[in-house]
């Protein structure tokens, strides 16, 4: 059956978001006297939504209380310090304006605060992606598979004609629990060799190997 709709991941696989992650990160754990993390951990803590990442980068036996309070604070630091040093991947930008042109129904699903992808989304690709899913407290994040179903609602696809795309163990789970095809990209946030023990099978390299692996069908 034919690919209709191609379903996004955001922070590495659109976008280079783990700059500003950081260094947000950072200034909620120097504002609250606890040690700071390097670039290479916090890429090891994100996938799974802000909370978890503030879980991951608190000291071990951080007080509950404590970490929701971070949690609320980096929210509200972050909205405001999201595209500092963000940007897309290389082609990634373009390749979702001719896919869009091409008739593809786009959606990004994110565990990101919603306010921040609607911010990121609309600013670095605007009209050309239909319908964005980030964490909006109503619905649970990935690997829950609800996203994918609300995409599928929302376009009015079948599984078999959407494909989800993601750099992680988290988006590869994401896919698996939808029942949707699944492509991983090499240029994010995990490497190859974690994805494939991970379960991966399908893997691109660079955005023409993406393009080509989206219309194989």
């Amino acid at each position: 059956m034919k690919t209709k709709g191609i379903l996004f991941d955001l922070d590495g696989t659109l976008m280079n978001t783990l700059e500003d992650l950081t260094d947000s990160t950072n200034y909620i754990l120097e504002k609250n006297n606890f040690p700071k993390r390097t670039i290479e951990e916090i890429r090891s803590f994100v996938g799974n939504g802000i909370k978890k990442l503030i879980e991951r980068a608190v000291p071990s036996g951080t007080d509950e209380n404590k970490i929701n309070e971070c949690y609320e604070d980096m929210l509200v630091y972050y909205k405001d310090h999201s595209m500092i040093n963000t940007g897309p991947y290389i082609g990634t930008k373009e390749l979702i304006e001719r896919l869009h042109q091409e008739g593809y129904k786009i959606a990004v699903i994110t565990n990101k605060a919603q306010n921040s992808a609607d911010i990121i989304v609309n600013k670095f690709f605007g009209d050309s992606v239909d319908l964005v899913i980030g964490d909006n407290k109503k619905m649970p994040l990935k690997p829950n598979p609800a996203g994918i179903n609300k995409v599928l609602e929302y376009f009015n696809l079948t599984k078999e004609e959407v494909v989800y795309i993601g750099d992680s163990e988290v988006d590869l789970q994401t896919g698996n629990n939808g029942e949707v095809r699944t492509i991983l990209v090499l240029w994010g946030f995990r490497d190859k060799e974690f994805l494939q023990k991970k379960g991966g099978e399908v893997f691109a390299n660079n955005v023409e190997e993406l393009e080509k692996l989206i219309k194989l069908k």
